[in-house]
This record gives structure tokens, sequence and C-alpha cells, in this order.
């Protein structure tokens, strides 16, 4: 039976434990907006800071006696520079720097004291390491950048971008990582066409890094292969906890491989207008209507997430559900439900997308990755992957479907 209204567990927790309270649990409370803004006004000033500097350092030197020395504004200038200018505007405030000291010093007259000298010395010497230092924080960004890359081909071929049309229903993922520019994490959605019908799972592995990352491959290879041969989604999950199983005890345990995966599992056989679900301690789907009405899809009994089969037995269940024409069945992990606003309030689907309809599942995904940042001030703190998958809406009574002519 379909059970209205939201859902009250997350996915990285065993089922029945509570959501944490605000700033409390696994994640941090998000950054808020106004934090956000100041840093951007801090980044806006310092790169202005070397211009300020030789201001205030040219006014002091022209000001002051000839004993008194600015040269320490002066040598702080290029050094400032160097990490936020490029390598020809670190040069340019260098050459500044000792081209300002040098028209002080003229214009009093010291050019050739002993302490003036070694003020446009100290100068130079710094602009010159500073022409250094900017080279290799360019290296490095140049690294970091093919780093990206390369972590973006592996987001990739470990989740491609699902065909926007499966057996004969229109689909859509979407994976939106915590930090901006981020490309790989724990996340993982996949989706296959079976003789069963439509199979697909999205889950969340607990952790991050390369290791989450191993155990995101391990449990959508296992997928792929398992939703082709296996008559049941039951016995499909029951394939990919042998196979996390197998893959920690060729890790030395799987306690140091990532821990556990929770995980939804769908079913949407051909023509039947039903949805099958295994839950696997993950948040369970959303249905909306074509009226705009939100439906939570919880299953009774859930399992204990994926990986965690050694604590006991718990049987897989799948359960069914109605999955009416036009309908859209939306699967997500928690980085979606968990995101917190600057109060710690947090982003709850159901009730956002109640009374709403949306032109095509991408559209949906598109608009509620929009609303989660700016939910959250743009400081999300974890992943977030989302399915959307949307039932034919059925044709109405004598109406024909043109044939194309030979």
């Amino acid at each position: 039976m379909e059970e209205e209204g939201p859902y009250v567990r997350a996915g990285g927790r065993l089922p029945g434990d509570p959501v944490p309270d605000p700033g409390l649990g696994d994640s941090p409370a998000p950054m808020p907006e106004s934090e956000g803004r100041r840093i951007s006004y801090t980044r806006a000033v310092l790169r202005r800071l070397p211009v300020l500097l030789l201001i205030a350092a040219a006014l002091y030197d022209y000001l002051t006696p000839a004993e008194f020395t600015a040269a320490p504004l002066f040598t702080a200038a290029p050094l400032v520079a160097a990490p936020l200018y490029s390598r020809r505007g670190t040069v340019l405030t260098g050459l500044a720097s000792v081209a300002v000291v040098l028209a002080i010093h003229i214009r009093l007259g010291i050019v050739y004291d002993t302490d003036a000298l070694t003020e446009v010395a100290t100068v130079s010497t710094v602009a010159v390491l500073a022409v250094l230092i900017n080279l290799l924080v360019r290296r490095s960004s140049e690294q970091l950048a093919s780093a990206r890359e390369i972590a973006e081909a592996a987001q990739r071929a470990v989740l491609p971008e699902p065909a926007e049309r499966i057996g004969g229903f229109e689909i859509a993922a979407r994976y939106e990582a915590a930090q901006e520019g981020a490309f790989i994490g724990g996340d993982l959605y996949a989706v296959q066409d079976t003789p069963h019908g439509v199979r697909l799972v999205v889950g969340d592995v607990r952790g991050k890094g390369m290791g989450a990352v191993a155990a995101v491959a391990v449990v959508i290879g296992a997928f792929r292969e398992a939703a082709e041969q296996e008559t049941t989604l039951e016995a499909v999950a029951q394939r990919l906890e042998r196979a996390l199983a197998r893959e920690g005890t060729r890790r030395d345990g799987l306690d140091a491989f990532e821990g556990f995966t929770t995980a939804v599992l769908v079913e949407l056989p051909h023509g039947d207008g039903v949805v099958r679900i295994v839950d696997r301690g993950h948040p369970p789907p959303l249905l909306l209507h074509v009226d705009g009405t939100v439906g939570t899809l919880q299953v009774r009994e859930p399992a204990l997430p994926l990986g965690m089969g050694e604590l006991g037995v718990w049987p897989d269940r799948a359960e069914e559900f109605a999955f009416p024409g036009g309908a859209t069945l939306l699967v997500h992990t928690d980085g979606l439900s968990e995101a917190r606003d600057s109060r710690g309030v947090f982003y709850d689907p159901a009730a956002r997308l109640a009374g709403r309809t949306f032109r095509t599942p991408e559209a949906l995904l598109g608009i509620l990755a929009r609303e989660v940042r700016r939910h959250s001030g743009g400081w999300m703190t974890d992943d977030m992957a989302m399915i959307a998958v949307r039932h034919p809406q059925p044709l109405s009574p004598g109406v024909t479907v043109p044939v194309p002519s030979a």
C-alpha cells in the first residue's frame, strides 16, 4: 500500500536510526549563505591587496623621513600577488615594486645611499622569489586540473549517463558533488533493461575517496550482471551482498574496504503498471502523480544495508506499488533529503514537490539540483545522486499511433 508523507530514515545509517540533529551526526551543518558572501568579499579584497600595499608603501616612503623605510610593504606586494595573479601579473607587480622604490629614492635624492641600495636589492630579490612561487602554484593548479579531468573520466566510466528512454520509460540521472569541481564520490546509480523489466539501483557507500569509488564499482558491476541473470529482485540484492563480501575478503576485511552501502533496488516490469522495490537501509523513492500529489514508497520491512549480512539474517522482500501512466518515480540518495539551510532545516523533497508537475524527468532533476543548492546556500555537505523514471502516458481510447510507410 502506498504511504503518503515524507520519510524519516536516511541512507548511511541503520534502519530505525534517527536523523541527527542539525549540527550533530555524521556531517556538519552547511555553511550559511552569509558566510559564503563574506568569503567572496575577502577574496575580492585580497586580489586588490598588492595594489593597495604599493600605494601605502609609496605614501609612507615619500611622506616620512629618509631613515624610515617601507621595505616590508614593498616586499609584501609581490608575495601576495604570487598565489593570486597570473605569472605576468606577478612579474608586473614585482617590477612595479622595484620601480616605485627607485622613483621615490630618486625623488628624495638618496638613490646611492647604502640603506637605499639595500632596500632596492631586498625588494628585487623578493620579487624574483615571488615569480618562482607563482610558477610552483601554477604547476600545482595544472596538476590539480589534470587530476580533476581524470576523476571526471572515472566518474563517467563508472556512472555513465543512461539513455533517455529505456524499455519504454523516460529516464534521467544526475550526480551532484557536494563540492563544486569534484566529480567522484560514494553515491551510485545504474539502470539496466532486462528480460524481467527495467531494473535500477541507487545507493550510497559509507565513506569517501577512492575506497568508496572502489565499492561503487563493485556494486554496479555486480548489479549489471545480476540484473540480467536473476529472476527476482530479492536475488539481485543477494548477489550484491555476496559481491561486497567477496571484495571485503579479498581486501582483508570489508570494514577496511568501506563498511556498508545503503541501496534501493527497483524493478519496472514491462507494461504491468507496477513498481517493485527492495530497500537496503536507503531513503525510500517518491512517486509524483500527474495531478501533483506525491507519495512515499516506503516498504514495510526494509533490510540491512549491503555489506552488513554478517550481523544477522534479514531476508529481502520486494514490495509492489502501483505505477500509473504519466507518473514519475524519483529515487535519490540522502544528499537530497539531508541538505540543510543556515538554520539547520532539512530540505524535504516530498513537501517541496507536492502540487507541482514537470515537463520531463531531466527537468525535474535540474530543478531539484538548483533548489537544493539554493536551500543549502551553496554549501552542500554530501554528494547527491538521483534517477527519475516516467511511466509512459497511456493513449486515449480511439487514438492510434501512425505507422510509417516502408
